[in-house]
């Protein structure tokens, strides 16, 4: 497996913020044994560009209560996969890593570890399924925290149901399990069920110690929306992984964005084009843009948003092309920034109100100056770092469409 070619989504890039841990002691353990039969390799399969454990290992990093990561493994390669997602590593013993070996005897085992090297034993156990990559951290610390304040022994997260379940006595006959057939009831009458959804599991580990099971004393429910409540078992179920999670990212990119936007700014060369540029005979020059931009930039304008282009360049294709689309342009630019304050000011914008996208080291200042820098899929890697939004499109292959795209779906959610 080429653990280096997995694309690691840009969200990692960007949680750039260190969240402080409270002083309760609380550790995660994500089981992870080497043997799946469903699906070989199962907890390394590449889901959306990297490996299905760090989907998990990632949200719980991101916990506001959990100090310590384990990985309960038996695979050496699963390890290094955990070791690369900076989680500690601990060796599942052969005999408890069977088809038939229940989670609970690995979480003993880590346990048990910690013990013998004479660390300190956790106030609270939360257990982690590496199968379910759509778990955020707000599921992890929302079941913590419910735990906590119902001063439960046990929580573990639930989605809602209103299925009727159905079975079959002795005699073949179908008999209602959650409901009577004699009775349809409306949705709305029912009483409210739930699903084990299988992703988080939080106990206090004095009573688990004491019971070896993840059920426990008083158990509470943590309710997650259904749409993350996924758990990948089957073949067919990673394709479904895979699109909930690109729905997710894109989500996250609208919700980066500000929540009144006033205005627009793009560079130009690596933006509207792919940086490659065309030199004819004449000394005159030529570039490549993509029709679908100007698709996107009729629609923003409709929308009223302010825009500007700025360039470095000071070349007669970018006041051509600017001219084409309507946007006022400036080319032949050195300091972006304080000409971009000129044009705020001019125009009575908030620059925390502000989207601009550009693609190298010269736009930092104004990506940094902005409420939301964006960058194309292919921009300097400072670029990216100084942006909150990374895109999936290059420059000059449709990276302003789907900027504008974004741009008009977060302003219809307002």
């Amino acid at each position: 497996m080429l653990i280096n070619t997995w694309a690691i989504c840009d969200e990692m890039m960007e949680d750039k913020k260190k969240i402080k841990k409270t002083d309760l002691s609380v550790i995660a353990v994500i089981p992870a044994r080497g043997g799946s039969k469903g699906i070989p390799r199962k907890n390394i399969t590449n889901v959306a560009g990297k490996p299905l454990i760090a989907y998990m290992i990632e949200a719980a990093k991101s916990s506001k209560f959990i100090s310590k990561i384990f990985v309960s493994t038996d695979d050496a390669e699963i390890a290094s996969v955990a070791k690369m997602f900076n989680a500690e590593v601990i060796e599942r013993p052969s005999g408890i890593s069977g088809d038939n070996s229940p989670s609970e005897l690995a979480l003993l085992n880590v346990l048990d570890h910690l013990q013998k090297n004479n660390q300190k034993k956790p106030e609270i156990l939360v257990f982690l399924q590496c199968t379910s990559p759509l778990t955020s951290v707000d599921d992890i610390d929302q079941t913590i925290t419910k735990l906590l304040s119902e001063k439960a022994d046990t929580a573990f997260t639930v989605t809602p149901t209103h299925v009727f379940l159905w079975a079959e006595d002795s005699n073949g006959e179908a008999i209602g399990i959650n409901h009577d057939k004699k009775v349809r009831k409306m949705r709305q009458e029912c009483q409210p069920q739930y699903i084990e959804t299988g992703s988080v599991y939080v106990m206090r580990c004095e009573g688990f110690l004491k019971n070896k099971h993840r059920f426990f004393g008083k158990t509470v429910l943590s309710v997650i929306p259904p749409e993350r409540a996924l758990d990948i078992d089957e073949p067919a179920d990673i394709p479904r992984a895979e699109y909930a999670i690109q729905k997710q990212k894109e989500l996250n990119k609208i919700q980066r964005l500000p929540k009144n936007i006033d205005g627009i700014v793009f560079d130009f060369d690596g933006v509207f084009t792919d940086n490659n540029v065309c030199v004819h005979d004449d000394g005159s020059e030529a570039v490549t843009c993509n029709r679908s931009d100007g698709m996107g930039i009729t629609a923003l304008k409709k929308g009223g948003f302010p825009l500007l282009v700025m360039s470095k360049e000071k070349n007669p294709v970018v006041q051509k092309r600017c001219e084409k689309l309507g946007i006022p342009c400036a080319h032949g630019i050195d300091d972006k920034k304080t000409y971009l304050k000129t044009w705020l000011k001019t125009h009575t914008l908030n620059p925390q109100n502000i989207v601009y996208l550009g693609n190298d080291i010269n736009d930092i200042d104004c990506l940094t100056f902005v409420g939301c820098g964006v960058v194309v899929a292919d921009a300097h890697e400072d670029a990216k770092m100084a942006s909150r939004i990374i895109l999936k499109k290059n420059g000059g292959q449709g990276a302003v469409r789907e900027l504008c795209d974004l741009v008009l779906s977060r302003n219809n959610r307002n």
